[in-house]
C-alpha cells in the first residue's frame, strides 16, 4: 500500500461528507498498513465546530487501538490541517501526516504557517500535495455548487 492509495480512502469519505452537504473533507489513519479509523466532516449535521475529518478519525483510532498515542500512526487527510487539528496531531503523538490539497486560508502546515517551525513537544512528518488536483477539486466543486444553489440554479 502507498500513500495515493489511502489518499483515495480519505477521498472516499469526503465525497461522503459531500454527499450530507458537509464540506469534502475526508481523513483515514493507518497502522501496519492498515486503516485503523476514518472520519469526513460532521460540522454542519451535528452543529458542532469540533468535528473536522481528523478529529473524528483521531478519536476513533484512540477507541479502537486502545491508547491515546498513536505513535505508529500515519494520518491522511485531503486537506491542509488547520490549527485545531494539528494540535490533536500534536497531542496524539502521530508519526506522519499527509495531505491532498493546500489550504492557503487556515492551513498550518506550510500554507498560513508552518507549525512544525515551533517547539512542540513531538515533531512529525509531513507530505503534502498527494494527489491533490483531485481533492482540491471536490472542494472547488462543492462551493460552486454552493453558490449555484443559493442563485435557484442547479448543475450537477
Amino acid at each position: 500500500m502507498d500513500d495515493i492509495f489511502f489518499m483515495s480512502q480519505a477521498i472516499k469519505r469526503a465525497k461522503k461528507a459531500a454527499s450530507l452537504g458537509e464540506v469534502p473533507i475526508g481523513a483515514v489513519i493507518v497502522k501496519d498498513n492498515k486503516i485503523v479509523s476514518s472520519g469526513y466532516n460532521l460540522r454542519e449535521k451535528k452543529n458542532n465546530s469540533l468535528l473536522h475529518a481528523e478529529i473524528i478519525a483521531i478519536d476513533r483510532a484512540c477507541k479502537k487501538l486502545g491508547v491515546w498515542r498513536l505513535e505508529d500512526c500515519t494520518l491522511y487527510v485531503t486537506l491542509e490541517p488547520c490549527p485545531m487539528c494539528a494540535g490533536a496531531i500534536i497531542n496524539s503523538r502521530i508519526k506522519r501526516v499527509v495531505f491532498g490539497g493546500y489550504d492557503k486560508k487556515a492551513g498550518v502546515f506550510g500554507s498560513v504557517f508552518n507549525i512544525a517551525d515551533y517547539a512542540f513537544n513531538h515533531k512529525y512528518e509531513v507530505t503534502g500535495g498527494i494527489l491533490e488536483e483531485e481533492c482540491a477539486g471536490l472542494l472547488s466543486d462543492f462551493f460552486m455548487q454552493l453558490r449555484i444553489n443559493k442563485k435557484g440554479v442547479r448543475l450537477l
